[in-house]
């Protein structure tokens, strides 16, 4: 079994240094591994993820995380994430990784993912350029989480897991705005998870979202915005086997 530890949307500043430290520092009691779910910050200045960067700094468990809108705001995004590097973070966008954790390998493909629908109510490659390039953004993002998995498929991983910010279903934006919902998450990431295979999703970016859902290919999901799970991470269970349908979430 291996224990996963997910968080998103901790949006960090300097007023809240040292506040979820305490409850990390008990990960290696019941987590393997801590994932990262976006907006880490609150406007993506160096200062801000210099604070997360503390945060996670020398846990117990590996961290791997992946960036959020929020994270991107300042336009230092490849500086905060070589903060969270160095920190010791798996800072992931289109890639992923394989961690040795005892007997088990566990891989873990991410993207911040983006916008742009969900099936009957989705944006189309059509009109103005800015339009168009909106959704090719949102199909960029889903073709590199598509390819990660794809990759981890051949890497003799045990459990593999999609790390996004924005949701790959409607389900887990239960609760906002239905209005909202092209900006909270798109179709494209759940079709990459189908296709290539996985045994859990975990994304943020919805706080006002419900924490469970399903792609239509069978893989649950999970929202671990902080505001939706209430707490400093949550964590869940899965089973070793070769291409497992996380039966314990």
């Amino acid at each position: 079994m291996i224990r996963v530890a997910a968080v998103g949307d901790i949006h960090m500043g300097p007023d809240t240094r040292g506040v979820l430290r305490p409850a990390f520092d008990t990960l290696p009691d019941c987590a393997d591994v801590l994932l990262l779910a976006g907006d880490l910050t609150r406007h993506g200045t160096t200062d801000e993820a210099r604070v997360v960067a503390d945060e996670i700094r020398g846990l117990g468990v590996p961290v791997v995380a992946v960036l959020g809108n929020h994270d991107h705001h300042d336009d230092r995004q490849d500086e905060v994430s070589e903060l969270l590097r160095d920190a010791g973070a798996h800072v992931l966008e289109g890639e992923a990784t394989v961690l040795t954790i005892g007997d088990a390998r566990v891989g873990v493909a991410g993207t911040k993912g983006f916008g742009g629908g969900f099936v009957g109510a989705s944006a189309g490659e059509f009109g103005e350029p800015v339009m168009k390039e909106f959704v090719r953004v949102s199909r960029r993002c889903a073709d590199g989480l598509r390819t990660a998995l794809e990759r981890l498929a051949g890497e003799d991983c045990d459990v593999r897991i999609a790390l996004t910010h924005y949701s790959p279903v409607p389900e887990t934006l239960a609760g906002e705005p239905p209005e909202i919902y092209p900006f909270l998450g798109s179709y494209l990431l759940a079709e990459a998870i189908d296709t290539a295979g996985a045994d859990l999703a975990v994304h943020g970016h919805a706080h006002a979202g419900s924490e469970h859902g399903m792609t239509t290919g069978g893989v649950k999901v999970r929202n671990v915005a902080q505001p939706v799970i209430g707490r400093a991470f949550h964590v869940y269970h899965l089973p070793l086997r070769e291409r497992v349908g996380a039966d314990a979430v």
